[in-house]
């Protein structure tokens, strides 16, 4: 079948409709694979991707600036670069900012990016955008002649062919696309491991692939997770073709009423969250629920927490399979190393696909150092020609003043000096100022450092040798900023799937109220946890303390009456960020006539640390801590007690700690703690503080020498002083005085350990509290008057002060409990102002070994 074809001037060409379709769809064909789908094999970019980059670089988008609105960015890669729909250019750049579809983000986006989850991002009209960090290694040296320009598609401005990119970014974010008859799907890998092994390609550029491999084990995907098997890789790199089976992560937690969970962390990369619970809760309404009890999904902003709650009988490894075959808990990533190499799509190996990269550096670096030795030798001759004419500068003058125009002492100086064009003008142009001997000195110093830079382009230039040798260092610089550690764990493919116990695995958030509430949550949802969202509950409740375990601590309970108690941490029922949380007292048995004095975290029970106890009546002890390593399940005694002496309160120290007491009457002391020494479980102690016949202790610390200490009285006065005013003595003494007698009728009623950011709640005797920065308590000397803190009204007096690690619940500044809530006293409150502090907990924070931190929250 013949078709004419109309040309210009109205001539007909007969033409094969056959041959016509072949041609076009070749045309379209090569239009796609180049110009869309398949990403360049020296940058790792496509088109699109390409002109986004260049487009924020010329608008000065750059990391520590100002973001601007993605709609900008849209509209000027349109406008300027890429002549398609908006909608491919945002996705394009939403993609670029996601930290889950990229292992090193590009963009730095502001706003609703789209989730896990498969959500969508937000209009172009309200996010935000700059280049990543990383962008800039991609984009250096593009003003250097380092790459070709190529006008844009209506020839008004030029836009770079390939970026200069000083990483393999082919490899390292990896890339998808589909074209017409080919596709390329390339995983992300771990910035360390590619550096090195392109460092390696470099000094052994005959190296084999297996030489590379055992440099990059295999992807590196932003969302963690695991690869079963080595098997898919081994092809891939080999083949550039290869199926990666891909694992979710997870381990088994220990649920309330003696169930387990089964909690999922990690996913395998680019599956949607969404879908995953969508497949669970089909797998639990079929098979899977003879196991599973519960979903919750419990993900925040910090991470994947999908908790699969398990009923008493449920076989875990079979359910575990189960959830593997009928859910993207497993995935597989079937690669395609398909990228285009000089301009042809062709599928690489791995060394042919760092060969791209290398290959493409060492000449960007060559044709830097020639623009660079260019413009050196240029301005070395400028500086010649200067020297000159100052060497001979009355002739120069007196060459000029004689000279009609400017062009004519040009002239004549090109003839009397020998200079050449260029010189002569820098000399005319050259100011008064520049005929010093300071400024000839100045010029004799640029010259020797051009003619030593010059030596050094001109050998990059010229020898590959030092082409590489280059190369290899800047690679080895960039490894010491974007080397991270691996994410995916590569498994050996053979025996079961690990399960390991969350206990140990994973750090958990232990939360204690004022009220006495306690709640766990994993570490990673600590973010935004402060104030009523941190432990929801009753007005006038807040968090008092917060501090990170693992799942295989311990927390020892301290009573008044001298008991120990321990619950081990992986037994805390997990809370959500909003909730109350359970009764601490409900964890142990507990007396009806006593009350909870101190929660302290325990590592292990052995004889590197010391738990210290201090009693009202001044007593202190100290005693190993494998001492308690044997607590039953109804507590043990902790410490003997004299007649009508109670528990103040305990800390955990190292050995080295000094300890601080005080009384209500406003006497401290300070001493080490080694005046004490380790003594048995149920001993009573030695004396810390010499007490006064109507004076108690009030508050005992183990405070760091770089904290500050709060003292609080009655009357709403307090006092901020360095912990080193008050002088280490011995043990036994009075003390010194914090704060007079006579300046505070009331008494002081707590002493806290404090630091810059910390706040503290005053607690009255009608209910309300009140909550102040530490910052508005000026640092004073211990001699100095108190302040007044708190205005009070007649008659009302302050009871208590609390650290407060949260907002109390309900208030700003300060709140009276709503008459109608129930009682707050039917819940077990901590016993003691200062008795529970930041201070007390400290010792047991501060040492690295111990493996655990104080939030302040």
């Amino acid at each position: 079948m013949v078709i004419q074809q109309a040309v210009q001037h109205e001539r007909i060409l007969p033409r094969l409709i056959e041959q016509e379709m072949r041609d076009s769809f070749i045309d379209y064909s090569m239009s796609v694979i180049v110009q869309r789908a398949l990403p360049d094999a020296r940058d790792g970019l496509k088109p699109v991707h390409r002109r986004i980059l260049f487009a924020m670089h010329e608008l000065g988008l750059l990391p520590g600036r100002d973001y601007k609105k993605s709609a900008t960015v849209v509209g000027d890669v349109l406008g300027k670069y890429h002549p398609h729909g908006d909608s491919a250019v945002y996705e394009t750049l939403v993609r670029m900012v996601q930290e889950f579809s990229l292992r090193y983000p590009l963009v730095d986006g502001q706003g609703n990016f789209g989730s896990i989850d498969g959500d969508s991002a937000a209009a172009y009209r309200y996010t935000e955008a700059r280049l990543a960090p990383i962008a800039l290694e991609l984009l250096s040296d593009l003003d250097k002649d380092t790459v070709d320009f190529t006008p844009n598609f209506d020839g008004r401005l030029a836009e770079p062919t390939v970026l200069p990119t000083r990483l393999p970014n082919l490899l390292l974010n990896g890339s998808d696309g589909i074209a017409v008859g080919m596709a390329t799907k390339i995983p992300p890998h771990n910035a360390a491991e590619l550096l090195a092994a392109a460092r390696h390609l470099i000094d052994n550029p005959d190296c084999e692939v297996e030489e590379l491999m055992a440099l990059v084990p295999g992807p590196d995907f932003p969302t963690g997770a695991f690869i079963w098997g080595r098997a898919g890789i081994e092809a891939a790199y080999r083949k550039g073709r290869g199926l990666i089976d891909m694992r979710a992560r997870l381990h088994l937690e220990e649920a309330s009423r003696g169930k387990k969970a089964l909690v999922i962390t990690e996913l395998p990369y680019q599956v949607n969250k969404t879908r995953i619970i969508e497949q669970i809760t089909k797998a639990a309404k079929g098979r899977g629920g003879d196991a599973i009890s519960d979903l919750r999904d419990e993900s925040d902003r910090d991470g994947i927490r999908l908790v699969i709650e398990l009923k008493r009988e449920a076989d875990t490894r079979k359910l575990v399979d189960f959830l593997f075959k009928k859910t993207q808990l497993r995935a597989t990533y079937g690669v395609i190393l398909l990228a285009l190499r000089d301009g042809r799509p062709e599928m690489l190996n791995l060394k042919q696909a760092l060969e791209c990269f290398v290959s493409h550096r060492l000449d960007v670096v060559g044709r830097r150092a020639a623009f660079q030795l260019e413009r050196s030798e240029a301005r070395a001759h400028i500086v010649d020609g200067l020297l000159l004419a100052l060497a001979d500068i009355d002739r120069v003058i007196e060459l000029i003043r004689g000279s009609r125009t400017p062009d004519s002492a040009k002239a004549k100086l090109r003839k009397e000096l020998k200079l050449s064009e260029l010189q002569a003008e820098a000399i005319l142009a050259m100011r008064l100022a520049r005929l010093t001997g300071l400024e000839t000195g100045k010029l004799d110093a640029e010259l020797k450092a051009l003619r030593g830079v010059i030596e050094e382009y001109r050998d990059l230039v010229e020898d590959e040798d030092a082409r590489r040798s280059f190369l290899c260092e800047e690679l080895l610089e960039l490894a010491a900023v974007y080397g991270d550690d691996r994410r995916t764990e590569i498994l050996e493919g053979s025996g079961k799937f690990p399960m390991p116990a969350g206990d140990s695995a994973e750090s958990t958030i232990v939360m204690l109220s004022r009220l006495g509430y306690i709640k766990s949550q994993p570490a990673g949802a600590r973010s935004g946890m402060g104030g009523t969202d941190a432990m929801a509950g009753r007005e006038g409740d807040f968090v008092r303390e917060a501090f990170i375990c693992r799942g295989t601590d311990s927390l020892m309970v301290l009573t008044r009456l001298g008991h120990a108690h321990v619950i081990p941490v992986k037994e805390l029922p997990r809370g959500t960020r909003s909730s109350r949380g359970h009764r601490l007292r409900d964890f142990i048995e507990l007396d009806s006539r006593d009350s909870i004095v101190a929660v302290l975290p325990i590592e292990r029970f052995d004889d590197s640390r010391y738990l210290i106890l201090f009693t009202e009546k001044g007593q202190v002890k100290r005693t190993s801590l494998d001492e308690y390593s044997n607590i039953r399940t109804g507590g043990i005694i902790a410490t003997g007690l004299g007649k009508d002496d109670r528990v103040l309160t305990g800390t955990i120290t190292d050995g080295n700690a000094s300890l601080v007491l005080a009384t209500g009457a406003g006497q401290a002391i300070r001493f080490p703690e080694g005046e004490v020494r380790p003594m048995g479980r149920t001993a009573r102690g030695v004396r810390a503080i010499e007490v006064a016949p109507k004076d108690e202790v009030i508050a005992a610390l183990a405070p760091r020498r770089d904290s500050d200490l709060v003292a609080a009285t009655a009357s709403g006065a307090a006092k901020r002083i360095a912990v080193t005013e008050l002088r280490v003595q011995s043990r036994a003494g009075k003390g010194r005085t914090l704060v007079s007698s006579r300046e505070e009728a009331g008494g002081v009623v707590g002493l806290l350990e404090v630091h810059p950011g910390d706040r503290i709640v005053w607690e009255l005797d009608s209910g309300e509290l009140v909550t102040r920065a530490v910052q508005s308590l000026a640092q004073k000397e211990r001699s100095a008057a108190t302040a007044r803190v708190v205005e009070l009204s007649k008659g009302r007096q302050v009871v208590d002060v609390h650290p407060a690690r949260g907002a109390p619940a309900g208030t700003a500044g300060s709140a009276r409990p709503d008459p109608a809530a129930p009682d707050p006293s039917e819940a077990e409150p901590v016993a003691g102002g200062s008795r529970l502090d930041s201070a007390t907990l400290g010792g047991a924070f501060d040492d690295e070994e111990f493996g655990q931190e104080v939030l302040d929250l």
